[in-house]
Parts: C-alpha cells; structure tokens; sequence
C-alpha cells in the first residue's frame, strides 16, 4: 500500500482564498451567478461550424475544471470525418496515427497510454487487431464513426467526481439521446470516399431516427453506420539487423459497423432511467507483402559508407552474386467486436440528487489466423544498384522495380511455422452511484460524493497450428496482378481469400502455446468526496479521490533451463492512493477569467505490461535474429504525477476568445522498458543454427533480446497552451492555437538513452479557417506537431517520428432545408510519415534504430469524400 502526500503552496493558498470569501453576500452572489451561468448555456443553439465553436467556447467558459470541448454542427455532423482528428484541433492534444486514421491522443506532452476516454461517462472495452500491437487502455477512436457523437469533452485537470486514469487529461465522448432532439428526426447519408494510394471508392452509409412521445417523458434512438473500406500503405522498412532495406506495401480491407440505442424514460419529473446499448464490430482482414533486397549475401556488394554505428548507409550491389530478392506475404484473418450494456438513472429531490450507472462492456479481438507465403524472386542482376540511407528517407536505385507473379522462382506454399491463432479479450462490469446535496455552507453550495466498482479481466492466447502435408502451388494461386509499393516499387498483388482457404485447408487442430497465455484480473474502487463553491468573482470545486486496485495474472512461469511449468502460477499485487484535486476559477473583469488547479492524478499500468508471463516472439519463425524474451510484471507501481495549472481567458466577444494556460506535471513514478541485447536464456533457436550462428558469436545459437517491463521515476512535463478565435459579420472566422510541451525524463529511463517522454511533441499547432452562409460552409484546416518518440515493445522498437502535418477541407452545400451535399479532404498534402532511429551507440537497441538511420517511412495518402445528407 502506497500513497501521496499533496504538494503544499498552491492546495493552501487556494483554500484559504476561498474560506475568505465565506458570506452572505456570497451566497445570493452564487445565486445570481448560477442563474446566469444557466441562460447563458441555453441560450447556445449548435448549427453549422460557427454554432459549434461557440458552443464549445461555452462551455469551456462556465466549467469549473481546465476543459476544452468539441460540439456536432448537426445531426451527423462532426467537424472532421475522424473522432481522433476532431481532438487534434484542441489545444495541447495530438494525435497519433496509425494505418492512415488517427486512432489514439496524447495531451500536453503525456503519453497517449495516458490519456483517459469514457463514453458517455463509462469506460468502454477495447482489443487490438494486429498481432503486433500491446493491449493497452488507450480507446481506438477509428472504432468510433463521427456520425454517432454529440460532442466531447477533454478535461485537462482533474476533480474528484472524474474517474482516475487520466494523468495526460481525460476525453468523454457523448452520444445522442432521444430527450435531447425533437420527436421524429431523421438523418441519413451516403459517401464515397477515395484514396490515393489505394485507388479505391469505398461506401459509408450512417443514419439516425429519434421518437419521444407528446409528453417527452419516453423516447428511442437509433443510430448505426457501416464503413467498406479498401485500406494501403506503402513504405520502406529498416531490418539492418537482418541484413535488409524492405519495401513494403499494407493493405487491409475494414469493414466497421456500428450501432447505437438509447432508451429514455421519465416516470415522474424528479425520475428518470435511461438504457444505452453500443456494439463497435471491426473486420480487419490485412495483407502485409515485403520484399527483401537480400544485399548482404552479395560476395561483391560494397558499402561505401557507414554512420557512428559502423552501420552500412550507402550500398552499392553489382548483382553477380548468387541470390535474387525474398518476397513474402503475411495475410492475416483480424478483427475485434466491443458491446457495452449500459444503464444510469437520475433521482432528483428538492433536497439532493441520487443518480448512477451499471454496466458491462466486453471486447473480444485478435488474429483468427496468421499464415505466411514466401519466395525468391528475380534475378541477382534485378537488384543491382545503390541503396542510400544517408537521408530520413531511404532512396533505392536498382535495375528493376517491377515484379509479377512470372518472376517467382518456384512453387509457393503456406509457411508450417506460421500458422497460428492469437484471440484476445477485455470485459469490465462497472456500478456507480453519486449523490448531490445543496448546502449552505458560506461559499460551500453542493456537496458530491459517490463511489465507483469495477471488475475487469484482460486475457492473451496464443494457439500454435498443427499441420501436416503442406502442399505449394504455381504463384498464380495466390497472386493476380500488380500493386505499387513502397521506393517506387510494383509487387505481385497477393489474394487474400486464397491464402486463407489455401492455409485453413492444411489445419488440423491447435496446441496452446504456454509463452502466449496471460490474464490480468483488476478489481478497482473508488470513493469520493468533492465541495462545489461559488462566490461574489469566484467558483470552482475541491475534494478527494481514493482508490484502491487489487490486481493478479496468470501464466506459466519458464525457468532457467528454458522449459515452462505444466501448471499455471499467480502473481498478485494491492495499492491504494489518494488524490485530492482543486479547480477555481476568479472572475477578474465581465469578460476576463483567471483559473487556477492542481492534483494528484494516477494512470493504471498497461495490460501488457501487467501480463506476468515470458514470451518468445521470434522463435522459430523462419527467420534468424529476431528473437526475443518479453516479460510483464503485474506488481508494477501505477503511473502518478501531481499537476497544476495557472491560466487566463479573455471573452472579447460572444464568439471570440484569447486565452493563455501554463501546465505543469511532475511525474512521481512511470512504467518504461528495460531492454538488453545478446543474451543467454538457455533455449536455441533452430534458425540460428540454420544460419550458423548469431550475433552472439559464431556456433552461438542461444542469443535473445530480453525486454523487461520496471518503474521508473523523475520527469517533469512543463509547457504553455494559447488560444485565439473569433467570428466575423461576413460569415468568415478562425480559430488558432499552439502548445509548447517540454516532457524532460531521465534519458537512464528508456533502452534508446532518450530523455523525453513517449509521444511528446515540443510543438503543435493548429488553425481552422472557415466561411459560412445560410447554405454553404468551407473550412480550411492544418495540424502540424514536431518530432516525437514512438515507443512499441516488440518488433518496431523505439523510433523517433518526424515533424508532421496536415492539411484538411470540408465544404457542405445545402441544395435544400432537408438535402445537404459533402465534400472532404484528408492530408490533401500528402504527408509521409517518416521515423528515424536516434539513440546513441550505447543505447540497448536495433541497429536500425540508432545514429540517424532511416528506420521506418511510409507514404502519406490523400483521402477525399463526397457525400449526401437528408435530415427531417
């Protein structure tokens, strides 16, 4: 059991503050201001951009806590296509993107595994859908269509009444409800969007129907939207370990359907229950095909420079050596589903308010099937010319770019070692309950306390296929025409249906491998207390939170002969921590506002990190030099920071605001990965004896990568948020902000010897324009952040990702008061992403992942959409 004691200085201060206001005068004060506070937020009616931006504006003036908001322009209208790039136009949030969407947030300089996301104020279940990936407790924002929310809310600092987890900041998406629109709306549209790379059109359908009765004491919602979606990436990936500069392309076919019910019932004015059903389903099916100059097996090749490292960055092969290229496809059969069954109530009594929620959300994702096609291809001679990874980006100069189905060498077939199924799953059940009393108590006019449970349950398999009698075919099976590629290259377009059929019809049952079995079991509880106050110039909340976490996993534990236990073991750990938290908020003038908090906030550890088993990525998998001993350790301490925040806002008009914030976040404890190099186990690896040796040394076939999972402590996250918008008669307005974040740690803390926190960009920036009229609306918008660190710890490992920016436009044309027209523009400039390998010659990493080489680039894709909307 562990717990904080809360920093001195600004907690006293600000109390004492508060109690000197304690009066009469106060309390009609209050009053007065309550009342204002409620005309002012009613009076905001949301339609088009200029009505969403002064609905957020709203409510970021009247919160008590450090908030910034995004508002729906209308029934299916979000300001962007994507939830994640909706947040990114927030100030002191960034996004990053993963396979083309923006998919997870970081705020203010703190890790996006930081950053804490509720759905309409619950927590909701999430597995990933790519073998590669950690489970984490980010939420997937590429599972969330836009045309289900309301508007989100990103709570910068904390306050008792909040659920715990967000040290970066925590972001609540609202869905619609039935008692919030007029009896009868219908919205419905259709899209089509397009992109670049892929060359494809691929359909969205949403739609939306809300009834309430005459009494508007019953209503039901219904909304869903399904997204086709043929999805690539081309890049060029750095295996300098394996000897390798990779072309690469990624394809993936998304089809995600989602659907949304709400149910809402008010017996009584004082009573109402409300049910929200929510079912998030992804199919994910993926084709990853790569193809491997193979430049080190070439006895003539010379390597005319090298960096620090001793690392080839400029390569010159003749191609008369004895190998061609290696080509290979992993197809793999993904997906993940999330359900939550949610159901709250309101009590509202002339004397106090009871209300809360119960619930269960269960995800359930992974592979289905994981399958590998690989062989030689071409010629020696087609690969003979330079490979120049001087730059960010490498540049590849050979004889021949252009591969088909007529250049494999030989009969292919599905890889044995390969085959595999690796589910997953996430379910919490969840009950909360708070109660509201008014009081006058001097400045004291509500007091809250509550408490909140819930139990939940992570697990990871692994289940190794048994096959036999694997047969291979002409390539013509398995691949049918061209695609690009990553450098300019054009590779043979693999079929995902066959290689699956092809793969299944050789299956002949499972065996559980016991190095991909974990569970993690967390119960949580919260208790609470907090005090709404509200002055003559002044408001806000302080209180407490406290929480308590008991925490087990299952596995079998390998010992140090290599071998793992028959049965299972249980790992268990127990902590508390207390988090007190204080927002006030000072009127200085009519239309001037200073704001002040500070508190003790706490983030749960991963879930993959928490997994207390060791496993073996890389072994055996037809490929030497990859191997790997992963190891999570459930007793980890969680992530604690105390945090402030000293900001002035000036309301210079209705629809125009500048405002200023300094943010501070001394981070106590955090969760890093500790990595070493060429190490002995006690297993051999059959590829290593195949190659004839390791890195270890020649006849060294037992050479792993340990990665462990510790605490780490220090850091401190420090930066400034300004603000800038405002509306104009002739229907032009913008909106500007930029974030400064300096997110020092301890460089000893990270295997790359870098001394940031993960995620963290120094700088971003973000400005909308917009033009808007009774039918036609433009907006024109450019994200932009600065370098920052990618930490993943399996295979990419920990790489820097360059500056990166966006350009994006959205038009609407309003051909009647039901029909609207869409058009929409994504990374029109399309930005690559580019990631380079930084850490010094010392630090515990790949080779590709030091000194500068060009790790990782992959090409940016403008995507564009047209659409039509009706709404009744």
């Amino acid at each position: 059991m562990s717990t904080i004691t809360f920093k001195k200085g600004v907690l006293e201060s600000s109390i004492a503050l508060i109690l000197a206001g304690v009066s009469s005068q106060a309390m009609a004060a209050e009053e007065a201001a309550s009342e204002i506070n409620k005309d002012e937020v009613e009076v905001i009616q949301v339609t088009g951009i200029r009505g969403s931006l002064k609905a957020s504006l709203n409510a970021k003036r009247f919160s008590n806590a450090v908030m910034d908001a995004v508002s729906s322009e209308d029934i299916g209208k979000f300001p962007d296509g994507d939830v994640g790039e909706s947040l990114a136009r927030i100030p002191g949030v960034a996004v990053n993107r993963q396979f083309g969407q923006g998919s997870q947030v970081s705020i203010r300089g703190a890790s996006a595994q930081l950053t804490r996301t509720l759905l309409n104020g619950h927590s909701v279940a999430s597995t990933g859908w790519y073998d590669q990936q950690d489970i984490d407790r980010s939420f997937n924002y590429s599972m969330l269509p836009s045309e289900l929310v309301g508007g989100i809310e990103v709570y910068k600092s904390s306050q008792a009444d909040i659920v715990e987890g967000g040290v970066g900041g925590t972001v609540i998406v609202k869905t619609r409800k039935p008692f919030d629109l007029d009896a009868n709306t219908l919205f419905a549209s259709v899209k089509g969007d397009y992109g670049t790379v892929s060359e494809e059109v691929d359909p969205e359908v949403s739609a939306l129907y809300s009834w309430k009765n005459d009494d508007e004491n019953f209503g039901i919602l219904v909304a869903g939207s399904v997204a086709d979606k043929e999805y690539q990436r081309n890049g060029i990936e750095s295996l300098v370990g394996w000897g390798d500069i990779v072309p690469s392309t990624f394809q993936q076919m998304r089809k995600r359907t989602s659907l949304n019910l709400a149910v809402q019932y008010a017996p009584t004015e004082e009573l109402e229950f409300g049910v929200t059903v929510t079912s998030l389903d992804l199919e994910a099916d993926n084709l990853n095909t790569s193809l491997f100059t193979m430049f080190p097996d070439d006895k003539d090749a010379i390597c005319e420079q090298t960096n620090a490292d001793n690392t080839c960055t400029f390569y010159r092969r003749p191609g008369t050596g004895a190998n061609p290229g290696w080509a290979q496809t992993w197809a793999r059969s993904t997906g993940m589903t999330s359900d939550t069954y949610d159901f709250d109530w309101k009590y509202e009594a002339e004397n106090f308010t009871v209300s809360g929620r119960v619930g269960n959300t269960k995800s359930e994702g992974g592979t289905n099937l994981t399958s590998n096609y690989g062989f030689f291809i071409g010629t020696p001679a087609d690969f003979a010319g330079t490979y120049d990874a001087t730059g960010d980006v490498i540049a590849i100069d050979i004889a021949n770019k252009s591969f088909d189905a007529s250049d494999f060498n030989a009969d292919i077939a599905s890889a044995g070692w390969a085959l595999k199924k690796q589910p997953n799953s996430d379910e919490e059940t969840y009950v909360n309950i708070d109660v509201e009393v008014p009081v006058e108590l001097g400045a004291i006019s509500s007091i809250k306390t509550g408490f909140r449970y819930a139990d939940h349950s992570v697990s990871q398999q692994t289940l190794n296929a048994n096959s036999s009698d694997i047969v291979g075919q002409d390539a013509s099976a398995f691949y049918s025409g061209t695609m690009t590629s990553g450098a300019g290259f054009t590779l043979p377009k693999p079929n995902f249906d066959a290689m699956i059929s092809d793969s299944y019809s050789f299956i002949d049952g499972y065996t559980e491998a016991k190095d991909g079995y974990g569970t993690v079991e967390e119960e949580n509880l919260a208790i609470y207390a907090m005090a709404d106050f509200d002055g003559e110039g002044f408001r806000g909340n302080f209180g407490f939170r406290y929480v308590t976490t008991d925490a087990s996993s299952d596995y079998y534990a390998l010992d140090a002969q290599g071998q793992y236990a028959d049965s299972l073991s249980t790992d268990k750990v127990e902590y508390s921590e207390v988090l007190p938290s204080i927002n006030v908020a000072f009127d200085l003038a009519e239309d001037v506002i200073l704001r002040m908090s500070a508190a003790q906030v706490m983030s749960r550890p991963n879930y993959s990190d928490m997994f207390a088993s060791s496993g073996l990525p890389g072994y055996n998998d037809g490929t030497a030099g990859n191997e790997r001993v992963q190891r999570g350790n459930v007793t980890l301490n969680p992530f604690k920071a105390f945090q402030s925040d000293l900001g002035a806002e000036w309301y210079f008009s209705e629809e125009g605001m500048f405002s200023a914030t300094y943010f501070l976040k001394e981070v106590n404890t955090f969760v890093t990965t500790v990595q070493k190099l060429n190490q002995q186990v006690g297993i051999e690896d059959n590829d290593l004896i195949a190659a004839g040796g390791s890195t270890c040394g020649v006849g060294v076939y037992d050479c792993w990568t340990i990665i462990d999972k510790e605490n780490a402590t220090g850091g401190k996250i420090k930066g400034v948020e300004i603000q800038l918008q405002d509306a104009f008669e002739n229907g032009f307005g913008y909106s500007v902000n930029y974030t400064y974040a300096d997110a020092g740690s301890p460089a000893s803390n990270y295997p790359d010897q870098i001394g940031v926190f993960s995620d963290s960009s120094k700088h971003t920036v973000n400005t909308v324009g917009y033009y808007e009229n009774d039918n036609f609306s433009a907006r024109l918008a450019y994200n932009w952040r600065s370098e920052y660190m990618i930490r993943e710890s399996g295979f990419y490992g920990q790489r820097q990702h360059q500056d990166y920016g966006t350009l994006d436009l959205s038009t609407t044309w309003s051909a009647t008061d039901y029909l609207d027209v869409t058009f929409e523009a994504a990374n029109i400039l399309e930005e690559d992403s580019v990631q380079v390998g930084v850490a010094s010659g010392d630090a515990e990493v790949k080779p590709e992942l030091r000194h500068g080489y060009p790790a990782w680039s992959f090409e940016g894709e403008a995507r564009y959409k047209v659409g039509v909307a009706v709404r009744f």
